[in-house]
């Protein structure tokens, strides 16, 4: 059985990797056994990112480059498989938010955020999956959200993109599951990340939201998005297809509870 999750000899790209939860799920396809490829844009942030994973025992190569410019995606991809070899996973979770509300949002940061989020995965893959169709054989993983289900104040180009993202995913295993890839999505629900160290405090009202809103009464913790990276990036989901798996403590499962329900 472990045979279906052992990653032993795969090379695995995964964009913006050098934080956050993208760190924390490329660390879990290196003690898969993957070979990382860490893709990002600031050379500091790179260079302690691989520093970290070598910490670990964990063999990572690093790429800088833009995942909205096309060519450049397309020079670095080239590059990869003939430095590193053939990309056999894809985890696109380079992203960016802007909490803005709709009025007060300019064209130009709209535009931003739908580049990155996404527009910058159908970029990286359509470069990557070029590879893959002509082996037969790949992975790709969108990290979607729950905007890609929900809507929330101030993140309207943020649910765009990831309820676009959540339809790209689909239409790509339509196109791709005949050249045996299969994509999926991750959804990730509500983090203890550095990011959000100011709001997980005792008695700050979102922090109180998130555990009463959250079945598992509790933030998630990165190392919970580990699993999931594996099992998609595995053999053990080799016939799952055009599925997003919402790793959120069961929030979209419910409409929550009363204010006077304990």
């Amino acid at each position: 059985m472990t045979k279906l999750f052992d990653l032993t000899g795969k090379r695995a790209l995964i964009t913006g990797g050098t934080h956050g939860l993208g760190m924390a799920m490329a660390k879990g396809l290196g003690h898969a056994g993957a070979h990382l490829i860490v893709n990002g844009h600031s050379p500091d942030k790179m260079k302690d990112a691989l520093a970290a994973y070598t910490s670990e025992g964990i063999q990572a190569t690093g790429y800088l480059f833009d995942v909205t410019k096309d060519d450049a995606v397309k020079d670095a991809i080239d590059k990869i498989e003939k430095e590193v070899g053939p990309i056999d996973i894809l985890i696109n979770n380079a992203g960016i938010i802007k909490r803005i509300p709709i009025l007060e949002m300019d064209v130009a940061d709209f535009q931003q955020v739908i580049d990155v989020d996404l527009v910058g995965p159908f970029i990286v893959s359509k470069h990557v999956g070029k590879y893959m169709v002509q082996r037969r054989a790949g992975k790709i993983i969108n990290i979607c959200s729950m905007m890609s289900e929900l809507g929330r104040n101030t993140v309207t180009a943020y649910a765009a993109a990831k309820g676009g993202l959540k339809m790209l995913t689909k239409n790509m295993a339509t196109e791709w599951a005949k050249y045996n890839i299969q994509v999926n999505g991750i959804g990730p629900g509500y983090f203890a990340t550095e990011q959000t160290a100011p709001i997980r405090v005792n008695g700050h009202p979102f922090n109180e939201f998130i555990i009463n809103r959250t079945p598992a009464a509790r933030w998630g913790d990165p190392d919970d998005l580990m699993g999931t990276a594996i099992f998609l990036s595995s053999a053990a989901s080799d016939f799952v297809n055009g599925q997003i798996i919402y790793v959120d403590g069961g929030i979209l499962a419910t409409i929550g509870k009363p204010a006077n329900e304990a």
